[in-house]
């Protein structure tokens, strides 16, 4: 490590507590979950196309094959 210490990631004053690592308290352990929970936070994600998509995209290359 560079020297410098953690800090709680909600609050940013404190240390972490090791019951609430990474957290310093209940209450940010908290907080950081209500986040997740109301949708504060998300994980970001590409959806696969789904199987009408993909046979339109096979039926748009057949068509333009077709008329070249």
């Amino acid at each position: 490590m560079n020297g410098t210490r953690k800090r709680c990631p909600i609050c940013k004053v404190k240390e972490p507590v090791e019951k609430y690592r990474p957290f310093c308290s209940k209450r940010c352990a908290d907080v950081d979950l209500s986040k997740w929970l109301g949708g504060k936070y998300a994980i970001p994600a590409v959806e696969p196309p789904d199987e009408y998509e993909l046979m339109e995209a096979v039926e748009r290359a057949q068509r333009e094959e077709n008329e070249t």
